[in-house]
């Protein structure tokens, strides 16, 4: 069997610098929630330097960081004989209602640190740019496109100017035509992907007001983004958009979209008077 990152720590530690030993230490002591870490956050928990952490994951032989946490998630999933993939500590042994129990208090958790990272100020500035702004794009890349779509079409209940934009070619497209005033909505659970970066840094060029949902406040996207909105879960590498994520992520879509209807409670109701007698003619009889 492979040794694992734990094993390769433990065999490389009297080789690492001082710095380099603090972060180890920090994750042998943490072998389970290291996981869930960004970069920068690794560096804060173990008083060291971003740049100690990615010289330790290279002396370890991984490529960059992203693959050091894969191995720490495959290390912590084999060593606890965990199946929790969906979300929470689902085990194998575990019955179906154990199993729904369980990942019904990770989607609750997941609600609750969303509701602790709110800002009420940040939410009304954010609606105070949705209702300035010509255009609202949304956009994200993979299962946080999902969520781009999701606010779009929650909006579309109420204002149409709310587009969702898919493809990350169209993406760019978009992005280089936008005017000042006018909003980036961005999904991005790590915040630190490339095709985000390449669509934020256009926009930002076109002086558009950039808003980032994300998991990590520091972060790439973070830097570049006007507004940060932070959701709860942690997601680790091995989950891959875990339903607990993106329920976080629809939270906060449904606290600005309740912020933005109830500054115009009349003009939010009669437009959702209008769409569902349209919708009339779908139901059956």
């Amino acid at each position: 069997m492979p040794e694992s990152v734990f094993e390769k720590i433990s065999q490389f530690y009297y080789e690492l610098t001082a710095s380099e030993k603090k972060a180890a230490d920090y994750i042998l002591a943490n072998r389970q929630s290291s996981q869930y870490l960004s970069i920068a956050e690794l560096a804060d928990e173990s008083g060291v330097a971003e740049a100690t952490i990615s010289r330790f994951c290279r002396r370890l032989g991984y490529k960059g960081f992203h693959a050091f946490k894969l191995a720490i998630a495959n290390a912590a999933y084999s060593n606890s004989a965990e199946a929790g993939i969906l979300s929470g500590p689902v085990e194998e042994g575990d019955t179906t209602e154990e199993m729904s129990q369980k990942l019904f208090s990770a989607d609750q958790e997941a609600m609750r640190q969303t509701l602790d990272f709110i800002k009420g100020e940040d939410i009304r500035t954010s609606v105070d740019w949705f209702h300035a702004a010509p255009r609202v794009l949304c956009m994200g890349q993979g299962g946080s496109m999902m969520l781009a779509r999701e606010a779009q079409h929650t909006f579309s209940t109420v204002c149409n100017k709310f587009l969702a934009i898919e493809d990350s070619h169209s993406q760019l497209v978009a992005a280089s035509s936008m005017e000042p005033g006018e909003v980036l909505l961005f999904f991005s659970y790590s915040g630190a992907t490339r095709d985000m970066k390449d669509v934020m840094e256009v926009a930002r060029q076109r002086q558009a007001k950039i808003i980032l949902v994300t998991r990590f406040a520091r972060s790439p996207g973070a830097d570049l983004a006007d507004m940060v909105l932070l959701c709860g879960s942690n997601e680790g590498p091995l989950q891959l958009g875990s339903v607990a994520a993106k329920i976080a992520q629809m939270f906060l879509i449904d606290v600005l979209f309740s912020e933005f209807c109830r500054r115009d409670m009349e003009t939010a109701k009669s437009s959702r008077e209008r769409i569902a007698a349209a919708m009339e003619v779908k139901h059956l009889s």
